[in-house]
């Protein structure tokens, strides 16, 4: 089915009129196309004057670097980027053109790409650049690309940036209580440097209250019921006391009669 649908593609965009394609290029296509799908960028270049050395030493740089450097027909590329939606990148095609396809970090592909042009001394040279479904880029965005830091730093440096409002955050609503907890610290250290305080005078213990004796409270009326006689007695005394001069007067008479006794003597 994909034999057909290429040969009929091939057919209709005018390529090879005279001549159906072969097997080999089809497969071609269909290689190329699937590793596009699956690309983070694809980049082109021309490869116009390098020796078999130096592409053996860039195809190996590039395998490192994670990347599929190959070298393909202006054509079959074409048409490849096409069945992958990827049309764009017939605008950075010029001549006998490689293209060398990442899958993971594309500023670190555009970084390998870059240092081999620059330090390897060869005649390779950048044409551009395809992101996704982007715009294609030129070689000097391409460059600058290269420049970035890789994937983790971006990553680390925009979770920075994302923390950084909330880190102010906390650091407002942490001021009050950081600022009471100085305060705090300042007094202790105030109260350290001044010394311990005297100690205060134990308070007397107060003195229980007597307990009123039940036996005690209950002879005191005895004892009042025994003085109460005891108040009477000079009362009675009193009233004895009128009946001794009828003692004595009863004590006279016989007195006298010993007197008119003696006498009659």
């Amino acid at each position: 089915m994909n034999e057909q649908r290429c040969s009929t593609r091939i057919s209709q965009r005018g390529y090879w009129r005279n001549k159906l394609p072969t097997q080999q290029k089809i497969d071609r296509v269909q290689d190329i196309k699937d590793r596009l799908e699956r690309s983070s960028i694809a980049m082109t270049a021309s490869y116009s004057g390098i020796t078999v050395n130096e592409m053996i030493e860039l195809r190996r740089a590039m395998r490192a670097g994670g990347i599929d450097f190959t070298i393909v027909k202006n054509t079959l590329l074409n048409l490849a980027a096409t069945e992958a939606n990827k049309s764009q990148i017939k605008e950075i095609i010029n001549g006998p053109t490689a293209v060398a396809i990442a899958y993971d970090d594309p500023a670190a592909a555009a970084k390998t790409l870059s240092d081999f042009v620059r330090d390897g001394g060869t005649s390779l040279a950048i044409l551009g650049a395809v992101m996704g479904d982007g715009a294609p880029m030129a070689a000097g965005d391409v460059t600058k690309l290269a420049s970035l830091p890789a994937k983790p730093v971006l990553l680390a440096m925009l979770l920075g940036q994302m923390q950084a409002p909330l880190a102010r955050l906390a650091t407002v609503m942490n001021g009050p209580i950081q600022a009471l907890d100085n305060l705090l610290q300042a007094r202790v250290r105030q109260l350290e440097e001044a010394g311990p305080a005297p100690a205060a005078e134990p308070e007397a213990a107060p003195e229980p209250e007597a307990i009123a004796d039940p036996e005690a409270s209950a002879e005191e009326p005895e004892a009042t019921a025994e003085e109460a006689p005891a108040e009477e007695e000079p009362a009675a005394e009193a009233e004895e006391t009128p009946e001794e001069p009828e003692a004595e007067a009863e004590a006279d008479p016989p007195a006298e009669e010993t007197a008119d006794e003696e006498a009659a003597e």
